[in-house]
């Protein structure tokens, strides 16, 4: 038997955590003192043993006859994941009387077909009628044939599966518990997944009021009670209660106002009310949430999600053992702050307020912030200095420059801002467009805020108040989501804003997330959040466009940057424009990642001087296909040609023209920024004409991509996308339009043919138009 169990086994048994051994060989979930549940859900990662249940509608099929084997299978597959990282898994499960009633079935249907065939004498057979089954009996026929299932697909997975049925009198008898206790430790101990259910077949209705009464007593008249005590009794780290709801909300869902919520505190059950059941099963959620604290009471956390939903069914249980935010979260630690959802909420009413201003009121409190970072920079310098000393032993050169600030930094700043201040006096509210559609309607086009913009930023604390001041600009509210390493620095800017908010009321127009909320999480609020704006490395925007499936994200993925030197190029230039391009600010999105030289400069002084000078600077040189072509001795050839050093790095290739380095960065470029160096007008005119990218250059450093040195103040980014929004953005690009249409009672049926109004369309002059006033024609 044992040199079964081994072969059979899953890969736990051999290469991490025997149970015949007591010396793991690779990492596994801590252990942890049971009679606390966590109070986080970043902290679900270390919950070793875990109990999932599985409700009836997630097993059973739409008609209710017969199981659902897809959704059945997935979940297979992720508890054998689960159980192949050493964690101990245990599944209570329904689905033995819907199994059942699609046998019993089948065989009634099967004997009155014979039967009447017999009696009749003839092959047609008239409509056959069945009886109501009862569940005990359905319960009966079912419960071998759902086990068989279990086993087949866990042996898929090399996982072994055990069977126990329990009912009431196993946990209230003493030595039934403490024997149920004991196999199931047994069990975990060799790593087989016990799959748990009430016995249907003999189990009694339960007593009325005698559940959930404390921890020692609670009645098992449904699965969600069943698994409460399971969990209690084996000392559970973590419940999965999988259902056909996404969680629990605070009205019925369906409802107009119903709400999911993130996280249920145990003082919350009063504020809440319930639906109706599922359509399928005994319990319903009112159940499952009395189930769920009386597991919470006795120290294990409880997730109770959506079991059902297609889309999320495959990933449901290893997204929350991850921690990621999927259904709703059981917690005895509430907050001392407010949930992220409910910053939002506060930040989109402050916004709509901030929107209403006047422009010369959002300018005031622009200059106030502008003033604050030069009078409290002893403050923000401190705080500052707080985070590079955590930070320097834990990030690169580059990040830690990214992550420093300094009084010139802060007096740069300042002017930026106040040169948004500026430019914010007629942005919400202006006039772009003003047709005449018929005598007396009149139709406008104005700008207007976006809404609930959410900038995601790392070690870039300079970025927080660039930020604020333009959504304050355009009257949009903010979400700031800032890295760990600039956390101190992050909290004085963010108080300073809102202290230059206060002077208009309008504090919570921006929020700082400071709470333990994963990126990925707060990419899902599309209910909420209008805007994503990343700042940061290519991977953490490319993690945010991945994440952010239902709302839009502005931003670039990578800074692959060209310079092009042409065969009429000057010396001087072509050397300090690569110089500044590529050394100025390696780690910059903007910075030159690949240099395009012309063939016929090979082997001439310039290509030389252009070697010299990057060694110089120590910059390390990949070449390019075509290029090592060249030599007998090369560096290093080129990984790939689409590559985003973001250091004293670069690709050196050759191109023939001036049209071939334009397909050069078409094809491997990002849209980013590229520049041409030259003294042939032509030249120059036909790249800048040619070249698809957001911002293209002559005869100038890659490093102007910038919406200061734009004259825009500062940025919140820099799009690749081709949407209105394109290269630096600044103010505009944080502002969408609206149509507004003014009549007197005019309708569509006016302009039919039987009508007697017909269309004017036409183009009148833009005045602009203060909030609040209106213009006339």
């Amino acid at each position: 038997y044992l040199t079964y169990f081994i072969n059979t086994r899953s890969p736990c048994i051999s290469r991490r955590c025997s149970p015949w051994s007591n010396v793991p060989f690779f990492t596994v979930p801590l252990a942890r003192a049971h009679g606390k549940s966590f109070a986080h859900r970043s902290e679900l990662r270390q919950a070793k043993r875990i109990v999932v249940k599985l409700g009836s509608a997630v097993v059973t099929r739409g008609d209710e006859c017969g199981l659902a084997l897809g959704r059945l299978a997935s979940i297979v597959e992720q508890v054998a994941v689960l159980q192949n990282q050493c964690r101990e898994m245990m599944i209570v499960t329904s689905g033995a009387v819907a199994f059942g009633k699609q046998r019993l079935r089948h065989e009634i249907l099967l004997s009155q077909s014979v039967r009447q065939a017999l009696h009749s004498g003839q092959n047609q057979l008239k409509d056959m009628s069945l009886p109501v089954l009862e569940a005990r009996a359905c319960a009966a026929a079912g419960q071998s044939g759902l086990m068989a299932l279990y086993e087949a697909m866990f042996t898929q997975y090399s996982t072994c599966t055990a069977q126990i049925l329990v009912t009431n009198l196993d946990f209230h008898d003493d030595q039934k518990r403490r024997n149920l206790n004991s196999t199931l430790h047994e069990l975990l101990r060799m790593n087989i997944v016990p799959i748990i259910n009430t016995n249907d077949a003999v189990v009694p209705p339960p007593e009325p009021n005698s559940d959930l009464q404390g921890v020692n007593v609670i009645s098992i008249k449904d699965n969600d009670s069943l698994a409460a005590r399971l969990a209690v009794e084996m000392r559970a780290d973590l419940l999965i209660a999988l259902s056909d709801v996404e969680g629990l909300y605070d009205s019925p869902p369906g409802s107009d106002d119903a709400k999911l919520l993130d996280t249920f505190y145990p003082g919350d059950q009063h504020s809440i009310t319930y639906g109706t059941k599922s359509r399928v099963g005994i319990g319903g959620m009112e159940a499952k949430v009395k189930a769920a604290l009386w597991a919470l009471q006795g120290g294990t956390s409880v997730v109770i999600a959506n079991g059902t939903h297609p889309k999320v069914t495959g990933h449901v249980i290893t997204d929350i053992v991850e921690g990621k935010k999927v259904g709703t979260f059981f917690s005895e630690v509430k907050p001392a702050g407010p949930t992220v959802e409910q910053q939002t909420e506060m930040a989109r009413s402050a916004g709509r307020t901030l929107a209403s201003l006047e422009s010369e009121q959002r300018s005031d409190i622009i200059c106030t912030l502008a003033d604050l970072l030069t009078e409290r920079k002893d403050e923000i310098l401190s705080a500052n200095k707080k985070d590079m000393e955590h930070a320097v032993s834990r990030l690169s050169p580059a990040m830690l420059k990214r992550l420093s600030l300094s009084s010139s930094k802060l007096n740069s700043l300042s002017i930026g801002l106040r040169q948004i201040a500026v430019s914010s006096q007629d942005s919400v509210g202006r006039v772009l467009r003003r047709t005449r559609v018929a005598n007396k309607l009149e139709l406008e086009q104005i700008t207007v805020p976006i809404g609930v913009l959410l900038v995601i930023f790392e070690s870039r604390p300079d970025c927080l108040p660039q930020v604020s001041a333009l959504a304050i600009a355009s009257g949009n509210a903010l979400l700031l989501k800032g890295g760990k390493e600039a956390a101190n620095t992050n909290r004085i800017l963010h108080e300073l804003a809102q202290e230059a908010l206060s002077i208009h009321g309008v504090n919570d127009a921006i929020q700082l997330v400071s709470t333990r909320e994963e990126v990925e999480d707060l990419c899902r609020l599309e209910k909420m959040i209008d805007l994503i704006i990343p700042r940061g490395s290519s991977q953490l925007v490319r993690d945010i466009q991945r994440a952010a499936k239902s709302i839009p994200v502005l931003g670039h993925s990578e800074g692959i940057c060209h310079v092009y030197v042409d065969h009429e190029a000057s010396v001087d230039k072509a050397i300090k424009i690569i110089r500044d391009s590529k050394c100025d600010y390696p780690a910059a999105c903007n910075a030159m990642e690949t240099l395009l030289v012309h063939r016929d400069l090979l082997r001439t002084p310039l290509f030389d001087q252009i070697i010299d000078m990057m060694r110089t600077e120590h910059v390390k040189i990949h070449a390019g296909p075509k290029f090592a072509s060249y030599l007998t001795f090369s560096p290093s050839e080129v990984k790939s040609l689409r590559t985003e050093y973001g250091d004293l790095e670069c690709c050196i290739e050759v191109v023939d023209s001036m049209l071939e380095a334009v397909d050069h960065i078409h094809k491997y470029g990002s849209s980013h920024t590229d520049v041409i160096v030259t003294e042939n007008e032509d030249t120059a005119e036909q790249f800048l004409q040619q070249l698809d990218s957001a911002c293209v250059f002559w005869n100038a450093s890659s490093r102007f991509a910038d919406g200061y040195r734009f004259g825009l103040g500062a940025e919140v980014g820099i799009s690749t996308a081709r949407i209105h929004a394109r290269g630096p953005v600044g103010l505009e690009g944080l502002l969408t339009t609206k149509w507004v249409l003014r009549g007197e009672g005019h309708t569509a049926a006016d302009f039919s043919e039987q009508g007697s109004m017909t269309y004017l369309h036409e183009n009148l002059p833009v005045a602009q138009v203060l909030p609040g006033r209106r213009t006339t024609s």
